[in-house]
């Protein structure tokens, strides 16, 4: 019986310990205003930026045509070389005026240690903005309202439960 309880408590003890090194993620819904423009709907990229500026993820692609990714120059470098597996992240683009939500999962610990969101706007055989909105993530900025320098008016996250 003593034997039972101890590897009872072993077990707990590991799943415990495997669950925190595993790490937990964050939900945010994302909204993402659009100022108004003539042309062709946009498309935007949702990116997690290292401490040191390198692209680590694509956490969303507004855009489902792939003949159009090369527009979005800088991302689409680090698209090439990662192969990164889209589909699960990958919605309708965006047009003038127009809004998207987007539910983002963001792994937390990365907040709070120098990492950026960047969103990245293109719209067909018009200007492409490689910064159009960054945000820190930060504990206090992750969650405030970040305005656009291009075609996004502004970007608002909001923790889910």
């Amino acid at each position: 019986m003593m034997n039972v309880l101890r590897i009872g408590v072993l077990l707990t003890f590991s799943l415990l310990c495997c669950k925190a090194a595993v790490g937990q993620s964050s939900r945010y819904k994302c909204m993402v205003q659009m100022n108004s423009y003539e042309g062709e709907a946009a498309y935007v990229i949702i990116s997690l930026i290292s401490p040191n500026g390198a692209y680590e993820k694509t956490l969303s692609v507004l855009g489902t045509d792939k003949q159009w990714y090369n527009t979005l120059k800088e991302w689409y470098k680090f698209q090439t070389k990662s192969k990164e597996k889209l589909s699960a992240v990958t919605g309708a683009s965006v047009g003038g005026g127009d809004r998207a939500v987007r539910t983002l999962v963001i792994d937390d610990a990365k907040l709070n240690k120098g990492y950026t969101l960047r969103f990245e706007s293109a719209v067909e055989e018009q200007k492409y903005h490689v910064k159009d909105v960054e945000i820190p993530l930060t504990t206090e900025a992750v969650t405030a309202r970040a305005t656009g320098k291009g075609y996004i008016r502004f970007v608002k996250l909001n923790k889910t439960p």
